[in-house]
């Protein structure tokens, strides 16, 4: 019973339902893809790096007004380690960890979306590959033979069926690849903030 009423479900639904579903996803992981873009560009400053000579000799206040105008992680979170220097290389070291921690939630922002559309959108085309077929045999069934004629509509709708699948790894590729990208990117911008932040420890390690 239960299974009957499922067919009749499907078989009544159809799939055109999860082909919509999958360019909606697609639409949704375009924009996503190009604000994080748009985000990551504006946020980071790969030149706090060119500041190390100066934080390991120790000159804070020309490492200060280098930072005059940069924006991003690395610079805020390097900010926030010469304002701690004070207080000596443990809380220095505490404060560019926890800065990095705070930041870097803003960057993931949405990734998690890209890496679930990445896993299972490949699944939502092939659940509406599965519909169609289910489709295709009821509508062999309702014919009582197969005939030639029958036969060639049945696979027309195998075929149209299969284009679920294929539209649901489409969308998938560019959700894994962006999200891959992302993930290395942050990454990298972290490790430029802790370093630029080690230099500061260091240097106040050395003096202590």
């Amino acid at each position: 019973m239960l299974t009957e009423t499922l067919f009749r479900l499907f078989t009544s639904v159809g799939a055109e339902w999860v082909m919509w579903l999958l360019i909606a996803l697609s639409i949704a992981s375009v924009a996503v893809i190009v604000e994080r873009l748009l985000y990551f560009r504006r946020n980071s400053s790969p030149e706090v790096l060119e500041l190390l000579p100066l934080l390991s000799a120790g000159k804070w206040d020309e490492a200060r007004k280098s930072l005059d105008g940069m924006r991003g992680l690395e610079a805020e979170v390097l900010r926030e380690a010469l304002d701690a220097t004070p207080r000596g290389a443990a809380s220095v070291e505490d404060t560019v960890a926890g800065a990095i921690a705070r930041r870097r939630t803003t960057f993931e922002r949405f990734l998690p979306f890209l890496g679930t559309l990445g896993s299972n959108a490949p699944f939502v085309g092939l659940f509406g590959t599965v519909i169609g077929i289910i489709e295709a045999f009821a509508s062999l069934a309702r014919e009582g033979q197969a005939n030639q004629s029958t036969a060639a509509v049945v696979m027309a709708g195998i075929s149209e069926a299969l284009v679920a699948t294929a539209v649901g790894i489409f969308v998938a590729i560019p959700a894994v690849v962006a999200f891959n990208l992302y993930s290395r990117w942050l990454k990298t911008i972290t490790s430029r903030a802790a370093v630029a932040g080690g230099a500061v420890v260091a240097h106040l390690r050395r003096e202590a």
